[in-house]
């Protein structure tokens, strides 16, 4: 079909009166856009595919959108594409996970990167948690097979374990997070790696380093007394929601600046559907309330416990 025929075929619309088929028809540089609608235009940013050991992709978009952080985002949460997460060492090594040190940064965005805690727990090398039966009482799993091998404590059990204490960790930040209480943002969780809020101080030299752990303070006596303010706060809103934390002590408590930081929550329990939720929240209070006893603070942990059970019903 011919161009005048085409262009009266009512089943077709006219070509523009300027087009040509003339093989040596100008074409706009590639510099020249002054004709192009903005709209088309776009910026296009290639990136290295060759990553050295300890790099890799970010996996912020790999995994699903329940695994990322409650919303809204903190501002510091990388989300690009073409992030990539570095190792920078081992945090803390424990005997059901370790924590790394990871950034995740654009590398045509450095100054926009981030550094997160990166906790890992093993598998299928993983151990069981001390008492575990006590507090994972009345937790039940989506799969009877995964329950049987758990049981079973099979190579395949230890993985399974691995993940479920994991996912516990996860939802109890998810949770506590959206309940406004201080523990570290979760960032995602991917299998058995949880990426959360690395938790700083300040040095007076102006270096950033990880937040120490309640138990490696001095804090001044009106320090002290706000620290256990805190914490009976953290305490009340837990024991309202009916949770409890299981394993509380100076030594899962990071102190950054002049507040707390609660970590460490696998092993979070039900208040009343664990059996075992009252003696746990009694335990967490003597050890709290010994700890802070020991610092020069008169507090009982008999009065937090009927403190917080009155909270608590």
């Amino acid at each position: 079909m011919s161009h005048d025929e085409l262009s009266q075929d009512p089943q077709h619309p006219a070509f523009p009166d300027d087009f040509s088929t003339d093989p040596d028809r100008r074409v706009p540089s590639p510099d020249d856009l002054s004709d192009v609608d903005d709209r088309f235009v776009f910026e296009f940013r290639a990136y290295d595919d060759d990553l050295a050991d300890g790099r890799r992709w970010s996996t912020w978009l790999s995994v699903e959108p329940l695994c990322r952080g409650p919303e809204p985002l903190p501002d510091w949460v990388v989300t690009s594409q073409g992030a990539i997460d570095t190792e920078l060492g081992v945090l803390k090594t424990g005997k059901e996970a370790d924590v790394h040190l990871l950034e995740r940064a654009d590398p045509l965005d450095p100054a926009g990167g981030v550094i997160m805690a990166a906790k890992r727990y093993r598998s299928p090398e993983h151990r069981s948690f001390h008492r575990a039966a006590s507090y994972t009482e009345g937790r039940s799993m989506k799969r009877s097979r995964d329950e049987r091998a758990v049981k079973r404590k099979s190579t395949f059990g230890r993985q399974v374990a691995a993940v479920e204490w994991a996912v516990s960790e996860w939802a109890a930040l998810v949770r506590l997070w959206n309940l406004g209480l201080p523990v570290p943002y979760p960032v995602q969780i991917d299998g058995t790696e949880i990426l959360m809020e690395w938790i700083t101080v300040v040095d007076e030299d102006g270096t950033v380093a990880t937040a120490p752990r309640l138990a490696q303070t001095r804090p001044s006596p009106e320090l002290l007394a706000s620290y256990f303010e805190q914490l009976t706060d953290a305490l009340t809103t837990m024991v309202q929601n009916g949770l409890v934390h299981g394993d509380l002590s100076a030594y899962n408590i990071l102190a950054a600046g002049e507040r707390l930081v609660v970590i460490d929550l696998p092993q979070i329990v039900d208040l009343v559907g664990n059996l075992n939720g009252m003696t746990f929240l009694q335990r967490d209070c003597a050890n709290i309330c010994g700890w802070f006893r020991s610092r020069g603070l008169d507090v009982d942990e008999h009065a937090l416990f009927a403190e917080l059970m009155a909270h608590a019903f």
